[in-house]
């Protein structure tokens, strides 16, 4: 049966003397038992990993990506994921905090979230994997006076590596066109408002142009309107928190900003086609 438990489990890793900054080569020979590692969870940071051997199964917000080595995969804090399968698994994982992160990184790490699990090519592979290996032989120079900006600068490196893999499967912002511009920096702002801000006026608002004008830009991109957008992310943040805790479904609604249960209970059973109840039951173990 799952563990009971009132909220989604965080992982708190235990950074180098506190500093935001977690970094490990690990086999998974050296962890604990399996049923300790399917637990769901979410992390406290930033979280990148460099899949140097082996193949792993890993559900992320209830998608499923069989991942082969030599492989790397980013988490946002905000992702609920965990372990289903892995076979000879090495893996490189390091963990930091928004204060750690350049800012410049972490603006990009939102736009590229959520981000899908990268198969490297040979180079690229060869390139992190030696950015790797100097992150963590920083991380073993604990005496040295600069340890914690040799640390930080050696683990921004790694992820301006892994950003810019992400980005060259993208086109640049400068490529975009003026519809695709808005849909990007709406969904953006929806990340961070979608529990408080339900109206597709709001969002126009913050964005400085009018509601039609957002619609069409948002439908014209994605093929469906703001609204949908909008009930799609509080459905998703529901889901993770129907089958990670144990709150009430009247709970979880006033959490994501409905009073009216009855509504919510209503939105919900229409986006996933089944009610919150129904959808917490069949997927309990």
């Amino acid at each position: 049966m799952r563990k009971k438990t009132t909220s989604i489990p965080v992982n708190h890793f235990d950074g180098e003397l506190n500093s935001g900054i977690f970094i490990e080569k690990i086999s998974f020979k050296d962890l604990p038992g399996f049923e300790e590692l399917e637990r769901p969870e979410r992390h406290d940071r930033h979280s990148f990993f460099l899949l140097e051997n082996g193949t792993i199964t890993l559900e992320i917000d209830f998608k499923k990506y069989k991942i082969k080595s030599p492989s790397v995969i980013y988490m946002h804090p905000n992702q609920v994921h965990r372990i289903l399968a892995f076979e000879n698994v090495m893996v490189c994982s390091l963990g930091i905090n928004n204060e750690n992160l350049n800012p410049a990184y972490l603006k990009f790490l939102e736009e590229i979230t959520p981000a899908k699990p990268l198969l490297l090519k040979k180079e690229t592979f060869s390139l992190i994997s030696e950015a790797v290996s100097l992150c963590l032989r920083f991380s073993k120079r604990n005496p040295d006076k600069l340890y914690h900006s040799l640390l930080k600068d050696s683990c921004n490196a790694w992820v301006a590596l892994v950003i810019s893999q992400y980005l060259e499967q993208s086109r640049s912002t400068d490529k975009l066109s003026r519809f695709e511009i808005v849909t990007k920096a709406f969904k953006e702002i929806l990340e961070h408002h979608y529990a408080v801000v339900k109206r597709p006026a709001a969002y126009a608002q913050k964005l400085n142009i009018s509601t039609p004008y957002l619609n069409e830009c948002v439908k014209k991109v994605t093929g469906y309107p703001v609204t949908y957008h909008i009930q799609q992310r509080v459905v998703l943040e529901a889901k993770r928190l129907l089958y990670h805790s144990d709150r009430s479904v009247k709970e979880i609604a006033f959490e994501l900003g409905y009073d009216n249960y009855p509504y919510f209970s209503r939105l919900f059973t229409n986006i996933s086609g089944m009610t919150p109840l129904a959808f917490r039951n069949k997927n309990l173990d």
